[in-house]
């Protein structure tokens, strides 16, 4: 491998470090702007001369901007296709921009910009697509960490703008403020009392969407649910982001409720599934992902109800980010097959559960 995301600031793992509002059971909070550069065609459509046009006109403004300067640009179209999937794998691009569906190249002078807490991707679905993220539950600051950026950024390179309809972006649902924020929460007691459906139901019904791990198009593993706005248009951004925290810091109360009503109605059976999720995490031999994240769910819930000792929401988290499949080829030196990932994976789990316990 090439590329060694340690040089980037934090690991690019900033959002990892279990701290923040309702940290044990949300994972994190991003904050994503979408902007486009006025007189270019959007990245689908624009040719390859606009695209790097784009990128150098981005990456000279950043120079100069000092929420930006500690970034570390990375030329996405330049790595492999292991190197962009840990990128991936860490949250700091997108599969889009990684081209990690197409099996093709990634387009000409798709980037990302990666600082401690926000991400710059270039010329992704818009040209810019400027995400913070934070531990806990923590629309505000990472919002503000977003703003930050987008208006020394807006000073110096112009931004695709109407005066009615707001900011100008590629796909219709982001037209206005251009402003999608998403909470990753945890809830595997309302999965457990099979309360989870109405609850989902719920959020579509108020106007909001629920994704997987991974964002849009993912599949939700391990019970982590990413809650987010779907519009944007006539809304303020201060509007969206109250709203979103009213209705997850809702979902939050109807979580820990079912953790109460596990607890005293069937203690015992909850008590042995958690423990068997423990025991089988600490001494597997092969894990397959959707397995270890399914096991890691009971475990984090078993931390979450103080029933297990010394392991934090930071140790929950690194297993989280550790056992896919890219950081675990980076571990090993070579890209891995699945089944010697799940060899691998499996004695990370171990080392990793063994050092917490001592």
């Amino acid at each position: 491998m090439s590329f060694d995301p340690e040089t980037l600031p934090g690991g690019g793992l900033g959002w990892m470090d279990g701290t923040g509002e309702q940290a044990g059971v949300v994972l994190s909070t991003r904050v994503r702007l979408a902007r486009n550069v006025e007189g270019y065609a959007f990245s689908g459509r624009a040719r390859e001369g606009e695209r790097l046009r784009v990128l150098s006109q981005v990456r000279d403004a950043l120079s100069v901007i000092p929420a930006a300067r500690d970034g570390v640009l990375v030329r996405v179209d330049q790595l492999e296709e292991p190197d962009r999937l840990l990128l991936h794998e860490r949250h700091v691009v997108s599969k889009e921009l990684a081209a990690l569906d197409t099996g093709t190249a990634p387009r000409s002078g798709a980037a990302v910009h990666v600082g401690r807490d926000v991400a710059i991707m270039v010329n992704e679905e818009d040209h810019l697509r400027i995400q913070a993220m934070r531990s806990g539950l923590d629309l505000d600051r990472a919002f503000a960490d977003a703003r930050d950026i987008d208006v020394e950024l807006g000073q110096r390179v112009p931004f695709a703008y109407h005066r009615e309809f707001g900011f100008l972006t590629a796909c219709p649902t982001n037209v206005g403020t251009g402003l999608r924020a998403s909470v990753l929460v945890h809830l595997p007691a309302l999965v457990l009392t099979k309360e989870i459906g109405r609850v989902l139901v719920g959020l579509q019904q108020v106007g909001l969407t629920y994704r997987g791990l991974y964002g849009e198009g993912s599949e939700v593993i391990g019970n982590l649910f990413q809650i987010s706005n779907q519009t944007t248009l006539g809304k303020s951004e201060q509007d969206l982001l109250d709203y979103l925290q009213d209705i997850v810091r809702h979902v939050i109360e109807k979580e820990l409720e079912a953790r109460k009503v596990l607890l005293r109605d069937a203690e015992y059976i909850l008590e042995d599934k958690l423990w068997r999720a423990y025991g089988t995490l600490r001494y597997a031999r092969s894990l397959s992902f959707d397995e270890a994240m399914n096991f890691l769910s009971g475990v984090r819930l078993a931390a979450g109800l103080k029933l297990i000792d010394g392991l934090s929401v930071y140790i929950l988290n690194e297993l989280l980010v550790f056992t896919q499949s890219a950081h675990l080829s980076a571990r090993e030196g070579r890209v891995l097959t699945e089944d010697e990932a799940s060899v691998v994976r499996a004695a990370f789990v171990r080392e990793t559960l063994e050092r917490a316990a001592q």
